[in-house]
């Protein structure tokens, strides 16, 4: 792949590395991860396994995620260590990959990455797909508590952080973030009773951050849009958020690890959350 600037470049590997690697089921696990929960079953690259975002990483009663029993299991499950190198990749460029990246380095899994330009490059390139599932033997994963604090924020923060003017950044579209829609263009509007944005939030939209071939942007791309138009810098204090926190895990992972910022949060609670809060402070555009 070649160099586009990022500060941690080794977080992503191209489509030619994993096709070269797709045998080395020892040491790397390849992991699809999609909106669309039925694709995988259509048709997914020989030797990954699914790990559905709803079932397999939230929990099933509470809006919350799985505790860290489960998510041993889960490990254990799909043949992964403590030391195997998951590669993730998925639909929506890379939405539910980096969604699913996001939930593993809550419990610490080490070496994450992410392919890049997902299930679209991988089809275009016109690289193989297969239905055959794969199964691996069961490991002895040992799971750390959930990390919930360091890189995930929580509504009582979110509050904290306005009080101290610090920087929010909305990732919805621009018809969501003006109170237009409570969801994204062509999706049925539910989710919260009021529309608009987290006061003082700036609006990029996540989709921004993506090449037209769905890879991400290089380094100067994406600083000439976060740090040039929007004043931000890797010295800030950075939340990040959308409707349920899959599209902001996208913009956590280009500034996190891509521009190297040491602190940025997924506010998960996002729009469904905060739109639904009693008495919290929204800005409405549509409403003016």
């Amino acid at each position: 792949m070649r160099d586009k600037g990022y500060v941690n470049s080794d977080v992503l590997v191209s489509t030619q590395w994993v096709a070269d690697n797709l045998e080395n089921t020892g040491e790397i696990r390849l992991v699809e991860s999609n909106e669309d929960v039925l694709l995988y079953s259509v048709g997914h690259i020989s030797n990954a396994v699914h790990i559905d975002w709803i079932a397999d990483l939230n929990d099933a009663v509470r809006r919350d995620y799985l505790s860290t029993t489960e998510f041993a299991s889960l490990m254990a499950a799909n043949g992964i260590n403590n030391d195997t190198t998951v590669v993730f990749y998925g639909d929506k460029n890379n939405w539910w990959a980096t969604y699913a990246f996001w939930v593993f380095k809550l419990f610490g899994h080490v070496d994450c990455r992410i392919m890049d330009g997902g299930r679209k490059k991988w089809i275009d390139e016109q690289r193989p797909l297969t239905k055959e599932k794969p199964s691996y033997p069961s490991t002895n994963y040992k799971a750390i508590t959930r990390s919930d604090y360091k890189i995930r924020a929580f509504r009582d923060q979110v509050m904290e952080h306005i009080r101290a003017d610090q920087p929010l950044v909305d990732v919805r579209s621009p018809q969501e973030f003006s109170g237009e829609l409570l969801h994204m263009p062509g999706s049925p509007q539910e989710g919260a009773l009021r529309g608009g944005h987290i006061k003082g939030a700036e609006n990029v939209p996540w989709s921004r951050a993506v090449a037209a071939d769905g890879t991400f942007k290089t380094a100067d791309e994406l600083r000439a849009i976060y740090e040039g138009e929007k004043g931000l810098s890797a010295d800030d204090n950075v939340i990040a958020y959308c409707r349920i926190g899959e599209r902001s895990s996208h913009t956590w992972f280009v500034l996190t690890y891509l521009l190297g910022y040491p602190s940025v949060r997924n506010y998960d609670g996002s729009w469904t959350e905060w739109g639904n809060l009693v008495g919290v402070p929204i800005e409405n555009p549509s409403k003016r």
